[in-house]
């Protein structure tokens, strides 16, 4: 859905894009010979939702004259199925007296009585998509009979549909079928969409009608695969209804024993039939042919089929090793947090779960423990992801679990404790500390972060996406060492032949990669744009996002086109730092933050590149010598490409 933006007055006439413009748009100007331009030098405060730049802000078009109506004729589409949304910025400049008008579209009243806010933006948007019969889309702004000021008008945006005309098969579906040939070595020949056209649908895969231009596949027939071996019981009683495994004959098979040789009464062969979204599927079907392979597979019945999958995730690493090997993965009782936390009186921390409470078990190990609370966001998929992680990864960078509490209505994760708190607290002044913390000790910290993505990335079976790396999410232990921590976001590749994964945008504001965003492909890349807000972070010393002044990767790009790095650097550190090493930092950041994904490095290079930039600050430091960072015009060109300076 592409946009075009339009600026109204006091700017060059060529399309313009603005260094603090969080959503990069282009501006262009437009003019009438009814309109009169004013303009003002005045502070204007942004709002949060469209954070139009102040430059636009301070410049207005009225009708001349003092006229009591301002046309704008905004859009003319030679098609007329074509269908639109116009968002209207206002912020007066002018506070003498009253200004109230009412806004109409091709003559319909669209917003009656409208008042723009004093040197404060506002803005009117149409919330359905409008099409006309003729094509021709014109904005009207009337002077109310009360109005003592004509109507005004700063900016406006104009945003045109364009809908999918083919059909599409939902894009899980299709990830989750490609994970299946893949992983399992299924001897289908499939490619292309898996339900259109219709006449290459996929060999064995039926699909739902089209509803809203997208598929779902609802049945997967596996016939021809020499998968053997009876159905648990367990599976077959727990999906009743749901899913139903079969003979090609139509007979039930479940409790049945099958053979990859045919017998005379039926053929062998395996057919998935489901009336529920293939993402229910995928996990079953996943479930029996990792069963298939077990020489005497046992299923308990439980009262809580997830409970059971949980379980199982645990008990597969209670021989793994680490320092917390006498109570990893133990079971907790709600009883045992409330003695384990004296009755959770110490709260560390609070996140999208919930509060988080120190505690100390019976041997004295200090843990924290986070419990979910009734408004909590994040439920019970976040919560067996997080686990699910944490049982299969194992690294010194990433934060261990020690156990968990599923009982009743109390879900809750027991950490080991990192006493220092986390990077965003240290970087904003709220860890209490005399001293911020030194260039060293920053580089130190998200060179260890790195390391730890890295592994997830890389050092795993399967690839790990996190989602959600921020500052928040990097603890600092007692001696200073960093961890990655909350895993409730996760997503794990099916395959190692992915190069993606496609699912709905998740993460926090600021820190969430633009592509990801805008196009639902989750991959390594989008934890290396978080990642390189963590760095902007810790140079600057600064939030993600500043209202009224745009976003970190923007106020950066502009500062350091100057050429000098002083202007990046938190004032907090006080000059005491290696230049060389902060351009290492703030380069490797930028290359982070590209916008296309192709062109990030990988998490490997950004911790060669920090390796780099940590011993330039250790030789500076043990040389005893105050660098000058008066001039920075010598400092080195980016490792991964040119970027402005």
């Amino acid at each position: 859905m592409p946009a075009a933006a339009t600026m109204m007055a006091g700017t060059p006439s060529s399309p313009t894009r603005f260094p603090d413009d969080p959503y990069d748009r282009y501006w262009g100007l437009r003019t009438m010979s009814s309109w009169a331009k004013l303009s003002t030098k005045e502070t204007i405060k942004q709002d949060d939702v469209f954070v139009v730049p102040i430059p636009i802000l301070q410049t207005v078009v009225a009708p001349i004259n003092n006229g009591t109506v301002l046309h704008v004729n905004t859009w003319v589409s030679y098609k007329t199925s074509s269908e639109f949304k116009f968002i209207l910025h206002f912020a007066d400049i002018q506070n003498a007296q009253l200004r109230l008008f009412d806004i109409y579209m091709n003559n319909d009243e669209w917003y009656p009585n409208y008042s723009p806010p004093y040197l404060a933006a506002g803005h009117v948007r149409n919330t359905e998509w409008y099409k006309t019969t003729d094509g021709q889309y014109n904005i009207t702004l009337a002077a109310t009979n009360t109005s003592m000021l004509p109507p005004m008008l700063n900016a406006y945006e104009g945003y045109l549909r364009i809908p999918h005309d083919t059909p599409r098969t939902f894009s899980e579906d299709f990830d989750a079928m490609t994970a299946i040939k893949l992983e399992y070595g299924v001897r289908k020949n499939w490619m292309g969409d898996p339900c259109f056209p219709e006449k290459y649908r996929w060999n064995g895969v039926k699909c739902s009608d089209v509803t809203d231009n997208t598929t779902r596949i609802i049945s997967l027939d596996l016939s021809g695969n020499n998968l053997n071996g009876p159905i648990p019981y367990s599976l077959c009683k727990r999906n009743a209804g749901s899913l139903v495994f079969r003979y090609e004959s139509g007979e039930d098979m479940c409790n049945k024993t099958i053979s990859s040789t045919p017998s005379t009464n039926r053929t062998a062969i395996i057919s998935i039939s489901v009336v529920v979204p293939l993402v229910v599927v995928v996990v079953l079907v996943l479930s029996y042919l990792i069963w298939r392979g077990k020489k005497k597979p046992k299923f308990s019945i439980q009262d809580s089929p997830r409970e059971q999958e949980l379980e199982s995730a645990l008990r597969s690493t209670k021989s793994q090793g680490g320092h917390l090997q006498n109570t990893e993965n133990r079971r907790f009782t709600y009883k045992d947090l409330e003695k384990f936390t004296n009755k959770f009186q110490r709260s560390i921390g609070k996140g999208g779960f919930g509060l988080v409470y120190y505690g100390r078990l019976e041997d004295n190990t200090e843990v924290a423990v986070k419990m979910r609370s009734e408004s909590s966001s994040h439920g019970l998929d976040e919560f067996l992801a997080e686990v699910n992680s944490l049982t299969k990864v194992h690294h010194r960078n990433l934060v261990s679990l020690v156990g968990y509490c599923w009982e009743k209505e109390h879900l809750a994760l027991v950490y080991e404790y990192m006493s220092q708190g986390n990077l965003c607290d240290h970087l904003r002044g709220k860890n209490g500390a005399d001293e911020p913390l030194s260039w060293a000790t920053r580089v130190r910290v998200v060179l260890e972060a790195a390391q730890g993505l890295d592994y997830l990335h890389k050092g795993c079976s399967l690839p790990i996406i996190h989602r959600d790396v921020k500052t928040n999410n990097i603890l600092i232990g007692q001696n200073l060492q960093a961890k990655i921590a909350d895993f409730g976001l996760c997503k794990t590749y099916l395959s190692d032949m992915q190069t993606h994964i496609s699912t709905n945008a998740a993460g926090t504001a600021g820190y969430m990669d633009p592509e990801y965003y805008h196009t639902g492909w989750l991959s390594e890349s989008s934890d290396v744009y978080s990642f390189g807000v963590v760095l902007l972070e810790v140079a600057t010393g600064e939030p993600p996002v500043l209202p009224g002044h745009g976003h970190i990767v923007q106020r950066v790009k502009q500062k350091i086109a100057t050429g000098n790095v002083t202007t990046v650097a938190d004032a907090h550190l006080r000059g005491e730092y290696d230049v060389n090493s902060m351009w290492k930092l703030v380069d490797t950041a930028m290359a982070c933050t590209a916008d296309a994904a192709v062109r990030r490095p990988t998490m490997a290079a950004v911790v060669a590149q920090l390796k780099e930039s940590l011993a330039l600050e250790e030789a500076r430091e043990d040389s005893s010598v105050i660098g000058s960072i008066a001039s920075t015009t010598g400092a080195p060109m980016p490792e991964f490409g040119p970027s402005a300076r």
